[in-house]
């Protein structure tokens, strides 16, 4: 069984949208959407949950108001003003740094667990489909990443499936880190643009880190195709692989608001281009 991640240095550059695509071309797999602070590949699935699972997060500060004396220490020290003028704690305002808990004489605060997500498992048309989901405001998106992720490998490996597909999420941040950790290859969705080619160099950077060999695919390469040279130019430097470019096709657009990925949606230069990627993926040249 391979973990494999779809991933990107910048929001927008399509990566769901393959991930849909390639999610149409594999037969035995399990999926997982590790963008839990903004996940869409489940508009896409319309899944069905058969497990929910409550995520928490950091631990923020009560204070229990009988045991407090009002010295006023903790308010005076609060460097995020958390904490209101009759004690109590804003927990959204609060950043868990438990500074308050260590300062109280009193001992009158308490350091307890924040519900901050949840994360489901759901059958799909696609499969088993593995997602979650961080509420507003709420912090630690890798660990939640890493949940599940473990879901899923769990169940790819019960279902003995071929991949676990992971729509991984954007940027370079503590969820991607989280997302490629471990795995041996992933996909890398640029888009040809100035800013496309310097987040694409970040991504590249962390998957270098990480040991994790870049496959990367350029998107929309006709609007730009001086860039996309460059793109393929450095990616070929950094030692990896262009599996190939997709052309700007409005049937991706199309395809997403049917809640259908581009190849269920029909034959259209995009698809076709998605399936010779998979295909040369599949076939392992130079890698």
């Amino acid at each position: 069984m391979l973990e494999i991640a779809v991933v990107s240095g910048k929001g927008g550059t399509g990566k769901t949208s393959v991930t849909a695509a390639f999610a149409t071309l594999i037969k035995s797999k399990v999926l997982a959407d590790c963008d839990v602070d903004a996940p869409d590949l489940h508009l896409i699935l319309k899944p069905e949950i058969k497990q929910s699972s409550e995520f928490y997060g950091m631990r923020r500060a009560y204070i229990r108001l009988d045991d407090c004396t009002w010295c006023g220490i903790c308010r005076e020290y609060c460097r995020f003003d958390a904490i209101s003028e009759d004690y109590v704690v804003d927990p959204v305002a609060c950043d868990g740094c438990e500074l308050c808990y260590h300062l109280c004489p009193e001992k009158a605060i308490d350091l307890k667990p924040t519900l901050a997500g949840h994360w489901y498992v759901a059958e799909s048309r696609f499969g088993t489909f593995v997602y979650g989901m961080l509420e507003i405001g709420e912090e630690n998106s890798g660990k939640l990443v890493t949940v599940i992720r473990k879901q899923g490998l769990f169940l790819a490996q019960k279902e003995n499936a071929d991949f676990l597909l992971v729509d991984g999420p954007p940027g370079t941040g503590c969820p991607v880190n989280s997302t490629l950790s471990g795995l041996k290859y992933a996909f890398v969705v640029a888009e040809p643009t100035q800013s496309g080619l310097h987040d694409l160099g970040r991504i590249v950077d962390l998957m270098e880190h990480f040991k994790v060999y870049p496959l990367v695919v350029v998107n929309k390469f006709d609007l730009n195709e001086e860039m996309s040279d460059r793109i393929e130019k450095y990616v070929e430097e950094r030692g990896g692989t262009v599996l190939g470019r997709i052309p700007f096709d409005p049937a991706v657009t199309e395809s997403m608001t049917q809640g259908l990925s581009v190849i269920e949606y029909g034959d259209s230069p995009a698809s076709q281009a998605i399936k010779t990627v998979w295909e040369k993926f599949l076939s392992g040249v130079n890698l």
